[in-house]
């Protein structure tokens, strides 16, 4: 079972979500992949995410964007997981510091929250210091990221297969040309 975990303030109507269900869709193969929408509180995100995990009648696959990859890097290290990580956040405790406080959307739900410490705490309580064992992960990044340095991704997963591409943006605008790479993975 493959499960794509979307980013920070997103939801299973992601573009890379949509594309990646429709491509399946398309080859029979629907029910293969599981979005589910998460929860804004990082905690009852991975309560979710392991419970889908354990349901998986084969070992999940996990594939991460932004945040999502923030989260399937942590289950990934706690069961032994591949995963497929796609301009990920890296030290999101870090990054989301500057957020506390402040009124946040979801794009797609238009659910509004305010991002608190509690959040910030619950994303330092999934920091993962180092992979331990980088053949269990795929890294996809393009340079021209807006939002995160990808040289950080490249260096978190060093020793994991890499796909590195020039140009690009933080939704990684060639999301459906590496579909098929992704699951080969």
């Amino acid at each position: 079972m493959l499960i794509y975990i979307h980013g920070f303030n997103s939801s299973s109507q992601s573009g890379k979500a949509r594309e990646l269900q429709a491509w399946l869709a398309e080859r029979g193969r629907a029910g293969d992949c599981l979005c589910p929408d998460l929860p804004h509180r990082p905690a009852a995100a991975i309560a979710l995410l392991e419970n889908l995990i354990a349901q998986s009648p084969t070992p999940a696959k996990l594939v991460g964007s932004s945040l999502g990859g923030f989260y399937a890097t942590y289950l990934a290290e706690r069961h032994g997981l591949k995963a497929v990580q796609i301009n990920p956040c890296v030290r999101c405790d870090e990054k989301l510091a500057a957020e506390v406080g402040k009124m946040q959307k979801n794009w797609h739900s238009g659910e509004a929250y305010t991002f608190t410490a509690q959040h910030l705490a619950e994303l330092a309580a999934l920091k993962v210091p180092a992979i331990s064992r980088p053949e269990r992960y795929l890294l996809l990044v393009e340079t021209g990221d807006e939002v995160l340095d990808y040289r950080e991704a490249v260096a978190y997963f060093a020793g994991a297969r890499q796909v590195v591409l020039e140009g690009g943006d933080h939704g990684f605008s060639r999301f459906a040309e590496y579909i098929p790479t992704i699951l080969e993975f």
